[in-house]
């Protein structure tokens, strides 16, 4: 069994979990530290209110992101900036649609997340407003990916190549917005 969890992305001068935007996540653990006040904060579980990345950031001023694992198969992204607004996609699509399993409803993956391009050109907004320039060709690359494929070019979250595992391609993804390098 893979891991289930969340992660929390957001840029304050002070922890995240301080913040009433995620009262109801207290014991949030830091993951990841980064220039700027960027900070990575891990909810381990499904279980449990997470909090609002529209609210964190209204209450930072800043572009947030949460990133929710399911079983390291796959991850909704669900982002949010002041200026730009909210958008939701997903990482390692294949997986995701069996998850969900949309065809049989006659639904599509595309009916609850944005496609790799789309979610692409909506990161590259959020990343310059978070004062980073993104491509939007890497970010539709780790879009695309699959996770056994997320260190193909050159190392994963924790340096290893290949590592199956969705948890490496929400990292490259952090990694290609340029807010919390590898």
């Amino acid at each position: 069994m893979g891991y289930w969890g969340y992660f929390v992305v957001g840029r304050a001068e002070r922890p995240l979990t301080e913040l009433d935007a995620l009262s109801g996540a207290a014991d949030m653990t830091l993951r990841r530290s980064a220039p700027d006040g960027w900070q990575v904060w891990e909810f381990p579980g499904g279980d449990g209110d997470v909090g609002n990345m529209n609210d964190l950031a209204g209450q930072t001023g800043a572009p947030a992101l949460f990133g929710y694992v399911m079983d390291s198969d796959c991850v909704v992204v669900e982002a949010a900036a002041p200026e730009s607004g909210a958008w939701t996609t997903c990482l390692a699509r294949s997986a995701m649609a069996g998850y969900l399993g949309a065809e049989k409803e006659g639904l599509t993956l595309e009916d609850y997340f944005l496609e790799p391009r789309d979610a692409a050109e909506r990161a590259v907004a959020w990343a310059a407003e978070a004062g980073r320039a993104a491509s939007a060709g890497e970010l539709t690359d780790v879009l695309a990916a699959d996770p056994g494929t997320a260190g193909a070019e050159g190392g994963t979250a924790d340096g290893v190549a290949g590592d199956p595992v969705a948890e490496n391609l929400f990292f490259r993804f952090l990694d290609r917005l340029g807010v919390v390098p590898l």
